[in-house]
């Protein structure tokens, strides 16, 4: 996970998974040439471009926050970067990547890599509602990290990083040490329970994709985010309804709370 700026403007100082939006040139010039994966890159409901672009965003994110690289070379190998020379010419490309001033395209170009869309395993939508005049549509993905490669934060938009159990994760925001979005808090509500990354990208694969509409809802003076499955949310849930279906908005955080009685 990864610590957002606290002077990033929406979520500032939480922690998450690394992450960003969908540029415009993420699904320009997408070919075979410097990609694998074309072939089974559809997400549903998503037009296939649309799709692309969300696969190549969520690398490309994965690459600009965290270091890591999803990508193979000649021999369809996980691209290495470890060594201290391979180490720093990445963390250079990292850079320019984010600066907008390489693309992402010329890179795996240059080092003779593909990009593997199909690297990556989408498992969830979250469509927020409009908080403090933004609102988001948001795909979340789950990948195996690479041997020799190392995640570390770029020191920009995030400014600490650590791999962490989730079950400790829940359990320091839950003992105000770290801030969680929703979201967050319920992914790995979701995923504490599997004890490999096998078991957790199976369940990956296999789930039944349908978005996730939190909705507002004030009451006595509180306000909560209120998840499909929540007895007060009117949106019915396919899946077993996570322990925490709301969250009430507490000294500049959302605070877990179990579901209450109908």
């Amino acid at each position: 996970m990864v610590r957002r700026h606290d002077a990033t403007a929406f979520m500032g100082g939480a922690y998450v998974f690394p992450g960003g939006r969908v540029d415009l040139g993420d699904a320009a010039a997408v070919d075979p040439s410097w990609c694998d994966g074309l072939d089974a890159a559809e997400i549903a409901p998503l037009p296939t471009a649309t799709a692309i672009a969300h696969r190549l965003a969520a690398i490309r994110e994965l690459f600009e926050e965290a270091g890591v690289l999803l990508a193979r070379d000649a021999r369809r190998r996980p691209v290495a970067i470890a060594d201290p020379v391979t180490h720093d010419r990445f963390a250079r490309y990292r850079r320019e990547i984010h600066a907008g001033t390489v693309a992402m395209q010329s890179v795996v170009e240059r080092e003779k890599l593909r990009v593997a869309l199909d690297a990556i395993v989408p498992f969830a939508r979250w469509i927020t509602p409009p908080i403090d005049v933004r609102q988001f549509d948001a795909w979340f993905f789950m990948t195996r990290v690479p041997p020799d490669q190392t995640p570390v934060h770029d020191e920009t938009e995030t400014t600490h990083g650590e791999w962490v159990r989730p079950s400790d994760a829940l359990a320091r925001a839950a003992a105000r040490e770290i801030t969680l979005p929703p979201p967050t808090w319920t992914t790995l509500r979701e995923i504490e329970g599997f004890a490999t990354v096998d078991a957790a990208i199976a369940w990956a694969r296999d789930r039944r994709i349908e978005p996730r509409r939190p909705i507002v809802h004030d009451e006595g003076g509180d306000r909560f985010l209120l998840l499909p499955g929540d007895p007060q949310n009117p949106e019915a849930w396919h899946e077993p309804v996570p322990r925490e279906t709301r969250f009430r908005f507490d000294g500049g955080r959302w605070v877990a709370e179990q579901a209450r009685s109908a």
